[in-house]
């Protein structure tokens, strides 16, 4: 396995620039917006010209395909387990945009089949190749198997809300995915703001609280209004930035986009490294567990 580890890397280091960034995007808790946030910010990346994929990792309870009113008739577990290949369990959604469903039936990381995770790591690497970015929809709060792959992204923006459990959830589950590996890239953003000083101190909060107890800096990617159009896009099942584009949180959500994009643009070969260190570290998880 380890040959095979050695191979995949040398193979990875020939791909100069050519790898799709991989960020995760998670909360501390469930009801706090992410996965709406998720289609819409994939959705807008989309709209300025990037391939991008979401594969939604909350298994058993993904609604990435609900949001956009579509169904989702195979999902990741049945590639992994070798029923369908990976073209047939890609979908495509408004202006581009794809997304993967994550099925249910999905456990711990460790008690998959050699098969399976040959079959993610392949899949992985295709999406890495064809995409620019691929954005996994976590599961709330932290488990073994979301924490083992969190461990192998090195992009995480983490969506809260103002509310006190919101934030200390957020905070700890920053906290989880930094005692396991401290050069993780962090993004916080504040969801369903009551107002721009509340979101400001939602995120400064956060930002404080990981650089005093943990010497860690994140960066800020903005807040995102309370917004009753939210809850009636969702019922009409279209996304809101595509339903509502002249509304508030439509024209913040855009300017959330931009900065991201524009984030590390002066570091991109540091991107280059981070790009190649996925597979590489997704792998090595996968060793470790099974010898």
């Amino acid at each position: 396995m380890r040959d095979q580890a050695e191979t995949l890397r040398l193979k990875m280091m020939r791909q100069q620039g050519d790898l799709g960034r991989a960020i995760a995007v998670v909360s501390g808790k469930g009801g706090v917006g992410k996965s709406n946030f998720t289609m819409n910010f994939a959705l807008s990346l989309s709209q300025k010209g990037k391939k991008v994929v979401i594969v939604d990792m909350d298994i058993g309870m993904g609604n990435i395909h609900i949001l956009i009113g579509k169904n989702a008739s195979n999902s990741l577990k049945d590639y992994l387990e070798g029923n369908k290949l990976l073209d047939e369990v890609i979908f495509e959604g408004p202006h581009g945009l794809r997304y993967i469903s994550g099925g249910s039936g999905m456990t711990n990381i460790f008690n998959w089949s050699e098969m399976m995770f040959e079959q993610l790591i392949h899949a992985f690497e295709q999406l890495q190749k064809n995409y620019d970015y691929i954005l996994f929809d976590m599961g709330a709060g932290a488990t073994n198997w979301s924490l083992d792959l969190l461990t192998s992204i090195d992009e995480i923006i983490v969506i809260s809300t103002a509310e006190p459990t919101a934030i200390t959830d957020a905070y700890s589950m920053m906290k989880y995915i930094h005692m396991r590996d401290a050069d993780k890239q962090f993004y916080v953003l504040c969801n369903r703001a009551f107002s721009k000083e509340e979101g400001i101190e939602t995120n400064e909060r956060l930002k404080l609280a990981m650089k005093r107890f943990l010497d860690k800096e994140v960066t800020i990617l903005g807040s995102l209004p309370e917004d009753s159009i939210v809850r009636k896009a969702v019922r009409e099942q279209v996304p809101f930035s595509l339903a509502y584009p002249d509304a508030l949180i439509s024209k913040t959500l855009q300017l959330i986009v931009i900065r991201f994009m524009e984030h590390r643009v002066e570091e991109i070969h540091a991107h280059d490294q981070t790009a190649k260190k996925f597979l590489t570290k997704l792998r090595s998880i996968f060793s470790k567990g099974r010898d």
